[in-house]
């Protein structure tokens, strides 16, 4: 095949998979529109077997924090999540954290390892990442005492928790 023919059919390959969206597909930065303004509600256990249902917080701001044991992002945002905890939780945030198909064991061992002071509920089958669409964590989505989803993000620097607790006491 000549050079001129291989740059062609390269050039032809990267517009047609640009066009079928494989790429750009995942980007961190960009805005996620959810197809629904509200929350999905959801029913999951925590760590200590007690249910926690999300269309129960209403009237409450929540932010969900999606991971994994295996994510070294998820590890990183650990501190950020908890001084969020630590901040927020007094004028009112709930703040969960949603561990993504893993057994209950290894995720309480490594929220006991890393302190973690924030309700971790288990989602063994992943059925609560899929209804949330992740694709990828750790993924942070900010909940309105509404109900409807404020915000959708990878990352807890993103978050708009002062201007949403601004005026609030």
């Amino acid at each position: 095949m000549h050079k001129d023919s291989k740059t062609f059919m390269i050039a032809v390959l990267i517009l047609l998979i640009s066009a079928s969206g494989a790429f750009g597909q995942f980007r961190p930065n960009a805005p996620f529109k959810p197809q629904t303004p509200s929350a999905p509600d959801f029913t999951l256990k925590d760590l200590d077997g007690k249910t926690f249902r999300m269309s129960a917080q209403r009237g409450k701001p929540v932010l969900i924090f999606f991971g994994t044991t295996w994510c070294p992002a998820c590890r990183t945002e650990i501190p950020r999540y908890r001084k969020i905890q630590e901040t927020y939780s007094p004028k009112g945030l709930v703040v969960i954290y949603i561990n993504i198909m893993e057994p209950a064991s290894k995720v309480s061992r490594f929220a006991k390892a890393n302190s973690i002071n924030y309700r971790v509920l288990l989602d063994e089958d992943g059925s609560v990442g899929t209804l949330y669409n992740v694709i990828g964590v750790p993924m942070m989505v900010l909940v309105g005492p509404d109900g409807v989803i404020a915000k959708i993000t990878h990352n807890s620097s993103d978050m708009p928790l002062d201007s949403l607790f601004s005026g609030r006491q």
